[in-house]
């Protein structure tokens, strides 16, 4: 992933869940944010999960000579995650994920929004890297702006001109905060609460596991995968770590995904909803011994900057927020061609006005006067 910084550790503790295509997400960040409340007074946790999650300069303050800010977390906020998956040192890498939490003035609810990661957008100069600047699909950004010369690919600084390009679609001026989610340590993070349940909204089939959870072999010579598949049935599902993550990657329509990535999408925000009501559940807050499995699986699954601030700064912020004050947000698309050849995704009309809506603290009328932008999360 990278390296985490100088000191190689952030501060902590762990905070709802949303996270995150491979879910993204960003599901841990969130996660560790909005469940801030649960530990409120353990000056135990406090003190034991404070340095528990990977610190890096996620926005080049530090480059930029930027002073830290000790003043209190007020709103309107806006909080960039993003989830990979873990490669060699050597591979660049890609954000599988991509998702805006933005939390109003008020800061007693909040609104969650992924971007298409094929979105095709214009990646500016990132001098850093010495990238010129392309247009091509958003995800690459991360892995343009990690290749830093003479060094292994630094996620912090794909991260940052990811952060950079996101401002440019959206409007956004500055994010308050970031984190990066490791997809891998995410399932531990599932495992340790021990599962989760949610509502699967229609059959979904894996592409790549088996019902043991055993990855499908590949066809000879390529071109998909061969033996038995996992299935998710419609209805109330009780899902593990490895069901969880296979389950919000599911895109195709040959699997039960008839509007693929967007689709996939809207599986994952589901999925962070059901986990931010675990984590808030009687199971997790009042088991000491789960509840401590739950904080190192999540220490130990993602890079955070608060960008003078902790986690537990923003777990204190935000801890009036629950799981019904999450609205799951989607921002609908279509494909940009050239001739046939696809290119990647665009936004439709109407996503403009809902980024003018956010910027102006007017989401509430926004999303009265135009539902179809309401994600359903049952």
């Amino acid at each position: 992933m990278g390296k985490a910084g100088k000191n190689g550790r952030k501060k902590s503790i762990w905070r709802g869940v949303p996270r995150w295509a491979r879910v993204c997400t960003a599901f841990g960040v969130v996660l560790m944010m909005l469940s801030g409340g649960l530990l409120v007074g353990s000056e135990v946790l406090l003190a034991r999960y404070e340095g528990s999650v990977g610190k890096a300069d996620l926005f080049g303050d530090q480059a930029a000579g930027a002073k830290e800010r000790k003043s209190d977390i007020k709103g309107p906020l806006n909080i960039l995650l993003v989830g990979i998956d873990p490669r060699k040192p050597e591979t660049p890498p890609l954000a599988d994920s991509i998702m805006v939490l933005h939390v109003p003035a008020e800061m007693d609810r909040a609104y969650l929004f992924s971007m298409p990661r094929d979105l095709y957008v214009d990646i500016p100069a990132f001098p850093p890297a010495h990238f010129r600047g392309e247009r091509t699909k958003l995800n690459a950004a991360m892995s343009f702006g990690s290749q830093i010369p003479g060094k292994n690919p630094d996620a912090a600084r794909g991260f940052e001109l990811l952060s950079k390009t996101v401002q440019n679609e959206t409007g956004i001026k500055r994010f308050d905060a970031g984190a990066i989610i490791n997809f891998t340590g995410f399932q531990k993070i599932v495992d340790a609460m021990g599962g989760v349940d949610m509502y699967i909204e229609r059959e979904v089939r894996s592409e790549h596991r088996e019902p043991s959870g055993k990855h499908r072999e590949g066809k000879p010579g390529g071109g998909g995968y061969i033996g038995p598949q996992a299935v998710y049935k419609k209805g109330n599902q009780h899902l593990s770590g490895w069901q969880a993550l296979d389950y919000v990657r599911q895109r195709y329509p040959k699997n039960g995904v008839p509007d693929s990535d967007y689709g996939r999408q809207r599986h994952q925000q589901q999925f962070v909803k059901a986990m931010v009501g675990q984590a808030f559940s009687a199971d997790v807050v009042t088991n000491p011994i789960k509840l401590d499995k739950v904080l190192r699986a999540a220490g130990q699954s993602l890079i955070f900057s608060g960008r003078g601030n902790s986690v537990v700064d923003f777990g204190l912020a935000l801890k009036n927020i629950r799981p019904n004050a999450i609205q799951m947000i989607k921002l609908p698309g279509g494909g940009v061609y050239d001739g046939k050849t696809y290119k990647g995704e665009q936004f439709q009309a109407g996503v403009s006005d809902f980024f003018a809506a956010l910027h102006n603290e007017q989401l509430d009328p926004f999303l009265l006067e135009h539902p179809e932008f309401v994600n359903k999360t049952k």
